[in-house]
């Protein structure tokens, strides 16, 4: 710790906090939940365990006059075995809204997982780090410090060099946005660049992400906790986990679907609800699940197994996939007139692809996330948008 700074030391708690859900009490701090406890207890699988718990989204945020922040954090990192280590995770501070320095926390817990298919995994020990940031503006000035999206965070401490206190509600309007990888960050670059991140930034809305990575499955237990959820706006992006898990088929599809929309409708009846189809995936446009990773020419990619003439023994693609959602949504809307559709490949479509490719055939690179968020932040934000500020 640099010892030339009088430091003040705040507990991390719930208050200063934004964009989880839960919390809960470690042995070396708080870690923040993107799915409360009774949901938690109901998860059937590792993947989702260790996704909910990376803080995509998350950040703390308060105001001070501070000029140099240093947070205490333990992080859990995961490897894949057989592959070099992923660079650090990284941590975005924003003064009054803009980017203003980044940092990283080496050292910390290694989850490694040893088996792609099933995501089992072994998990190693290590220490705690610090995040320093210094030689921040003077005067006094909100700041966020954007959690890592893909590190599971233990918050420990947090020491400033001038008091904190809560940031002012700026009244903005609360977007929860549930989906998959891509929502919750993919091959992002960092926290605040992943693509909900952006468009909440144009949109000038609070983001609250259940981006949940390879677990965008329609569980029951997620659409209870956005029922739950205090919001202003929602969007779900159902999709390319259904199809490239290959869980169910159209027959059970729909019901699903619709039971995931009447449980939101619980809690927000009038809340204005966006669903998005998946963005533009080749491999699995037309082409069933399960997806499968391709390690040949020794890049990892992916591809689809499944057989396209099944589709019309209730396989689902893609392409089956907007469609169904496309009737429902028209169906529902009869009687909803707040529940709205958009077509993904409006948000990345075969331009898209031409322009940045899927580096692994499923998941979109950093400048393809900037093009997500803008796309959503114009076409959901904008004037005839349906999160546009007059269809309140």
């Amino acid at each position: 710790m640099n010892t030339e700074h009088h430091w003040i030391t705040t507990p991390v708690t719930a208050d200063i906090l934004r964009g989880f859900l839960d919390v809960e009490a470690t042995a070396h701090g708080l870690l923040p939940h993107r799915l409360p406890a009774r949901a938690r207890r109901q998860i059937p699988d590792d993947q989702l365990a260790m996704a909910e718990a990376q803080p995509s989204g998350v950040r703390l945020a308060f105001r001070t006059r501070a000029t140099a922040i240093e947070l205490d954090t333990l992080p859990t990192k995961r490897v894949y075995q057989g592959f070099p280590a992923p660079a650090d995770g990284v941590y975005d501070l924003l003064v009054d809204g803009v980017l203003a320095a980044q940092a990283t926390v080496p050292g910390g817990n290694v989850r490694t997982v040893t088996d792609m298919l099933t995501q089992s995994a072994e998990l190693s020990e290590g220490p705690p780090g610090t995040a320093r940031f210094h030689g921040l503006p003077t005067g006094d000035k909100n700041i966020e410090i954007w959690l890592p999206h893909t590190e599971i965070t233990e918050l420990i401490a947090l020491r400033t060099n001038a008091s904190i206190e809560q940031a002012p509600d700026n009244g903005r309007r609360v977007w929860l946005h549930h989906g998959s990888s891509i929502s919750h960050g993919s091959n992002a670059a960092h926290p605040s660049a992943i693509w909900p991140a952006l468009a909440a930034a144009r949109g000038g809305v609070e983001l609250v992400n259940m981006g949940f990575g390879g677990s965008a499955l329609l569980d029951p237990f997620t659409a209870r906790a956005m029922r739950d959820t205090p919001a202003d706006l929602i969007s779900l992006k159902i999709g390319i986990n259904i199809v490239n898990s290959d869980v169910m088929r159209l027959r059970a599809f729909t019901p699903a679907v619709h039971g995931f929309l009447d449980t939101i409708r619980e809690g927000h009846p009038t809340t204005p609800l966006l669903v998005v189809s998946p963005i533009l995936c080749p491999v699995q446009e037309d082409t069933p699940g399960p997806l499968a990773p391709d390690f040949d020419g020794g890049t990892l990619r992916f591809k689809a197994t499944g057989d396209p003439a099944e589709r019309a023994a209730g396989r689902l693609t893609l392409n089956v996939i907007r469609d169904e959602l496309t009737r429902i949504v028209h169906q529902r809307a009869v009687d909803d007139p707040n529940l709205h559709y958009l077509d993904g490949r409006d948000l990345y479509g075969e331009t898209d692809y031409a322009e940045f490719p899927l580096p692994d055939e499923v998941h979109p690179d950093p400048a393809a996330h900037r093009r997500i968020g803008e796309n959503f932040a114009r076409l959901a934000f904008g004037d005839g948008g349906a999160f546009a500020a007059e269809a309140d």
